[in-house]
């Protein structure tokens, strides 16, 4: 029987990926396909492993060809291809488990030519995260639209993340050119080409990078690379030529941003040898690109623009090390003729270069805000960040105005302002305090109280809403009751400010208690009879919980081993399964279940597996199952020592790592490990850490058999991060990304 869907996966040397991906295809819950293999002439043991799934999974067939390139490879699975829809997933990625089933049945619904969902970016150490280029595209669920009316299309660069009809590819012929950036000319083609396409704002495929960062950056200053670049972007920019404005404009104001600065961005390490091609190279692209997108560009890269005019190769490799060194951060405004701001680049000022670059514009002098710390002391809600003029020095003739806004009301709110560290990295008065007490939370609604920023410097005054929450404390909120029925939950508002709402009598998990075998939830709900569903976000469904009912309090029993048998993960990189609670009235009524139940996750480790009752970002509770990961729930400093606590599930050694630039390679500094009655404690001199600036180590436990994973960092102590440890010249933050524990120092 002739399978629906035919699933391309062309490979090279990627034996230490290939299983996993392969294994993310068996799994999934679309079960009716073909996946073809395509060995593009591979050296080391992938093509082994591609043979064991074709003997074990009559799905799974190979092909092989001599060494082509990746787009070669993916037309040579085309051409094997028999399913009526086609997808092609790169060797080294995952799929989600329901990311072919969610693309299928939106293109049997709605009859478009193809559909797309959305990306996660992962790796070991910083966990998973959103694909920002995808973010853009993919921010919500659209059936049957077109890129002329979905203009953030323009940047959906990957074939990967889609289902397409195998007719309507037919149809219009495409192939992959033999060049890197294969994708775009294709799948920007087909975005003109189809009459409607569907987009999913669900993920539906993970990423990989490299340990270390973003593999095509990594590889964007050779030479080679940067041609290949270059010929893709003209093959787009040939089909846009006479497309609609907002099309043409999408995708040269792309290229701007991304391509154009890869390439000015090259100059800093081009070898003398090479300088004459890049500079050519680099001409080619800014001449496609259209004047009034160029003229748009932020002022330090029209800076570049205007070097690379002059075909000056010293002074533009001198602005591109400006930018890769930091050298941005550090530009300051100084004053000009006729009360005019000028914009001050330390060592790149260029009599050749028109000297209005240099007049700084209210677009570069706009405030910058951030939320670095949330936390509840002495009854009251404190939340720390910065507040600066970008740009302006901070000090004490500036002014700072805060307030919270209220259903529209302007609640002034004492401001403590202090140093810390500002844009530029040096120490400014830019840090704030402000306490917010439980009469003025008492006003508070469920709708989000923002705040109102309002800063003076100088002459220069700019106002905006409190945003840009950093990691930890910030991104895990705490929240807190103020009188028997007022919950308070600080989080993100509207268009991503930091926001405050109080929650009236909601429905909350009160404590657990745990049993050998279960876990034993005690609630209240905000109305009579309730019923208690676990939903799961991603795959969809819901399945009822029975419950003992006391007027409005509620205990429910779950028990532990039909959820570890149940293997069925949402996400194929943690293999992680997350479910969500929601309460049901009689009438309609539903709420989602909150987390009022102590600051301490609860575990059960079994068979491999763990089962995590914790909190999500908005406080609400979640429950996790999945392979057991070494997880954090407690940082401190101790004198000259970081001591890092957590359960122990199984005998592990502990270290810090740091990835050297462009690279895969580390350094790691070995922990001293230490077993209690309360779990595992990792310990580490903060001196070895502070041996270089700026560093980034993220926690690493190595299992007896060499494989090793990064410390997850738990939900709850992410709220009480960052720790701040102050060392010499150097500062440490202990602080989470993406769920993995890391130290910063700076």
């Amino acid at each position: 029987m002739t399978p629906r869907l035919s699933v391309v996966v062309p490979f090279y040397n990627v034996g230490e990926y290939i299983g996993d991906c392969l294994d993310s295809i068996a799994r999934q819950t679309w079960t009716d396909f073909e996946a073809i293999l395509v060995d593009d002439g591979s050296l080391d043991d992938s093509t082994v492993v591609a043979k064991e799934f074709c003997t074990n999974d009559a799905r799974f067939r190979l092909v092989q060809q001599d060494n082509a390139g990746l787009g070669p490879a993916r037309n040579t699975g085309v051409d094997h291809a028999v399913g009526d829809y086609v997808a092609f997933v790169d060797s080294d990625d995952l799929v989600t488990r329901h990311g072919f089933g969610m693309l299928v049945r939106s293109l049997d619904r709605t009859g478009s030519d193809f559909a797309g969902g959305n990306a996660r970016r992962f790796n070991n150490s910083y966990g998973v995260r959103p694909s920002w280029l995808h973010g853009q595209a993919f921010t919500t669920d659209r059936l049957a639209t077109h890129v002329s009316e979905t203009p953030e299309l323009v940047l959906d660069r990957m074939v990967w993340n889609k289902v397409y009809r195998r007719s309507f590819w037919n149809e219009y012929g495409y192939r992959f050119p033999a060049i890197r950036y294969e994708d775009y000319p294709v799948t920007l083609k087909a975005h003109l080409d189809a009459v409607t396409v569907d987009t999913l704002a669900a993920p539906v495929y993970y990423w990989r990078e490299r340990e270390s960062g973003d593999s095509i950056t990594q590889q964007k200053f050779q030479l080679g690379n940067l041609r290949d670049r270059i010929v893709s972007a003209g093959m787009v920019m040939d089909l846009i030529e006479d497309a609609e404005p907002s099309i043409r404009r999408g995708v040269h104001t792309h290229f701007t941003q991304i391509d154009l600065l890869a390439v000015l961005t090259a100059f800093a390490t081009v070898p003398e040898q090479d300088e004459q091609q890049l500079l050519e190279l680099a001409h080619d692209l800014l001449d496609r690109l259209d004047e009034p997108v160029l003229d748009a560009a932020p002022r330090f890269d029209r800076l570049q623009y205007a070097a690379l005019r002059t075909g000056d190769v010293e002074l533009l490799r001198r602005l591109a090390l400006f930018r890769n060194e930091g050298g941005l951060r550090h530009v300051r405004a100084v004053p000009g003729p006729r009360r005019r701001w000028q914009l001050d680049y330390p060592g790149v000022r260029e009599t050749a270069v028109p000297q209005e670059l240099y007049q700084a514009s209210d677009d570069d002098l706009t405030l910058a805000t951030s939320v670095r710390e949330v936390a509840w002391v002495d009854g009251e809600l404190s939340v720390r960040g910065t507040a600066e003029i970008r740009h302006l020095e901070t000090d004490r003739s500036s002014s700072l105005r805060i307030a919270l806004v209220i259903a529209g009301r302007h609640h002034p709110l004492q401001v403590r302002r202090y140093a810390a560290t500002d844009l530029r990295g040096d120490e400014s008065l830019v840090g704030f305090e402000v306490r917010l007490d439980r009469e003025l939370l008492a006003q508070c609604t469920a709708g989000p109280a923002h705040f109102d920023v309002r800063m003076k410097s100088g002459r220069v005054r700019r106002r905006d809403l409190l945003r840009g929450q950093r990691a930890g404390s910030p991104g895990w909120p705490p929240g807190a009751w103020i009188d028997d029925t007022s919950w308070i939950q600080p989080g993100p508002g509207q268009d991503g400010c930091f926001a405050v709402r109080r929650l009236t009598d909601p429905c909350r998990l009160t404590s657990v208690e745990q049993t050998p075998d279960a876990l034993v939830l005690h609630g209240r709900s905000s109305f009579e009879e309730p019923s208690l569903f676990v939903t799961r976000p991603v795959a969809g469904g819901a399945e009822e919980v029975p419950l003992e009912i006391d007027g409005r309090d509620f205990t429910a029993r779950l028990p532990i081993r039909p959820i570890i048998e149940e293997t069925n993960p949402d996400d194929p990189f943690s293999q992680r399964t997350t479910r969500a609670f929601r309460l049901r009235g009689p009438e309609g009524q539903e709420q989602v279940l909150l987390w009022t139940a102590g600051d301490r996750l609860v575990s059960h480790a079994e068979g491999g597996r763990v089962v995590m009752l914790t909190r999500s970002t908005g406080g609400y509770v979640n429950l996790h199952e999945s392979p057991i990961r070494t997880t954090a729930t407690a940082a401190v400093a101790a004198g000259n020592m970081l001591v890092v606590r957590g359960p122990d599930w199984g005998g592990v050694e502990f270290g810090w790592r740091r990835y050297l630039a462009d690279s895969d390679d580390h350094v790691d500094v070995a922990c001293r490990r230490t077993i209690s009655d309360d779990g595992w404690a990792a310990v580490v001199g903060v001196d070895a850490l502070a041996v270089c600036a700026p560093a980034d180590w993220v926690l690493f436990a190595t299992a007896p058999d060499g494989s090793s994973h990064a410390v997850q960092c738990e939900p709850f102590l992410s709220s009480r991060l960052p720790l701040r440890i102050a060392r010499g010249a150097h500062t440490l933050a202990v602080q989470p990304h993406a769920g993995t524990l890391h130290v910063e120092v700076r």
